[in-house]
């Protein structure tokens, strides 16, 4: 999957998790904490993700991640 398509699906998955209303624009140096999202949310994220994807990110790559952009790099690494 290249990195188009799977920072669309992060984005997806961010939309549906964060519960986020139409019109919120998203990009790859969007941060977490920026949509309001606390540290339930994102394990939350994490685990939407993994699912998402079919992986397992390390705790280190979880703890790294402030971005949809450093999302997307934890994933391309984990393919």
């Amino acid at each position: 999957m290249d990195r188009d398509a799977i920072f669309e699906k992060v984005v997806e998955v961010v939309e549906d998790t964060l519960s986020l209303g139409e019109g919120t624009q998203l990009t790859e140096a969007t941060e977490f904490k920026s949509l309001g999202a606390d540290s339930f949310d994102l394990l939350e994220l994490v685990t939407a993700i993994e699912d998402e994807f079919g992986l397992t990110m390390d705790d280190e790559a979880v703890s790294r991640v402030a971005t949809i952009g450093q999302v997307v790099d934890a994933i391309e690494a984990a393919q």
